[in-house]
């Protein structure tokens, strides 16, 4: 989808659910300038379009008793579609893999791991990930803080990027 295909209202909409998802149609209506109805039908149709993939709680992993966060860059035998594609399942099927991505350079996929202690990240890192069809190398790197981490797009620097090019 392409930015230009939706008008500042819209990127509004956006910018205000993406820093808070809660609010009520009533108080994003407000927030943005327009009524209520309206609101919701853009709302909608943003979701339709692909815009919003969803909602969702910001949880405190370690408050939860996950107290190990790990990166771990994965190296593939074969980057074959099939391979890859077949990788890419796998860690939909791992509960303690929360994201992955594919990359471009020396590494094909890095995984952000969250577990309850270093003992469970150590049995799936030895049990699962390492011994997995087609992995031929795994590094990790534990993490020790978290300095940023922010959801989402910048939408000040889209708006400013927008307003230099109309």
């Amino acid at each position: 989808m392409s930015t230009t295909k939706l008008d500042p209202i819209d990127r509004q909409i956006l910018a205000e659910l993406q820093n808070d998802g809660r609010m009520t149609n009533v108080e994003l209506a407000k927030r943005v300038g327009i009524s209520a109805p309206p609101c919701l039908r853009r709302v909608r149709t943003l979701e339709e379009a692909g815009y919003i993939n969803g909602y969702h709680a910001d949880v405190d992993a370690r408050a939860l008793g996950f107290e190990v966060q790990v990166f771990a860059m994965v190296g593939l035998q074969s980057q074959a579609e099939v391979d890859l594609s077949a990788f890419e399942s796998r860690c939909k099927n791992w509960p303690l893999v929360r994201e992955c991505h594919m990359l471009n350079g020396e590494v094909d996929f890095i995984l952000k791991c969250v577990a309850p202690d270093l003992s469970s990240f150590q049995t799936f890192l030895t049990e699962e990930l390492t011994s997995a069809d087609n992995v031929a190398s795994v590094k990790t790197s534990l993490v020790i803080r978290i300095a940023k981490d922010e959801p989402g797009v910048p939408f000040d620097v889209l708006e400013d990027r927008l307003s230099k090019t109309a």
